[in-house]
């Protein structure tokens, strides 16, 4: 009985987490086309909060997402330059994507800014490791998944997409970025994860 209340009460907390994250804004974008699992996304330009971490995956993926997470809950300066401006507090957005870089131990950890926001209206980071950059108009194939997204299976699942790429006659030309939308303690059958990878 205690083990099917502790279950219960994981479960409540998961259900709780899966409607706060519907809450979170996401990038928008045109479904271009749906193939079971697998969409064909266009995304308008975007700004991004963007740090380069070195290490594997899991480790990469934390150290990233604790600096781009201490520039919007506040470690940044105003736009000005005024020194005893309060700095600024900015709204979450997931997914939080990661990327390996050059095919090294580096990889690139993004949060996308809120659409209200523009560069110019953006608070500047004090970590010099966080940089804001305007990420043009991209086409994506993406894969949908579930469950734990660690390296092996973003490989796994990167793999499955670049070969449904070539299936199809289309062109990659990025590598593959993983797109985590869920904070850690979410139960696996309620993650959502997605490849991306740009397309031509």
């Amino acid at each position: 009985m205690h083990n099917l209340r502790k279950y219960l009460a994981v479960a409540v907390i998961s259900l709780v987490s899966a409607g706060e994250a519907l809450a979170i804004e996401e990038p928008a974008f045109h479904l271009i086309a749906q193939f079971n699992d697998i969409e064909i996304r266009q995304y308008p330009p975007l700004i991004v909060a963007e740090t380069i971490v070195v290490g594997d995956m899991a480790t990469a993926s934390n150290a990233g997402f604790r600096l781009i997470a201490n520039y919007i809950f506040g470690n940044n300066k105003s736009v000005d330059g005024v020194a005893d401006q309060p700095s600024q507090t900015i709204a979450m957005t997931a997914p939080v994507t990661v990327e390996r870089v050059n095919l090294t131990e580096q990889w690139r950890v993004q949060f996308v800014m809120p659409r209200a926001y523009t560069m110019s209206r953006l608070p500047h980071p004090v970590n010099e490791a966080v940089l804001l950059r305007e990420v043009p108009a991209k086409r994506y194939a993406v894969l949908v998944f579930d469950w734990f997204a660690g390296e092996e299976k973003a490989e796994e699942k990167a793999r499955d997409l670049f070969a449904w790429i070539a299936s199809k006659n289309l062109h990659a030309i990025a590598p593959f970025q993983l797109a985590r939308y869920n904070p850690p303690w979410t139960l696996p059958f309620f993650r959502r994860n997605e490849i991306l990878i740009e397309i031509e």
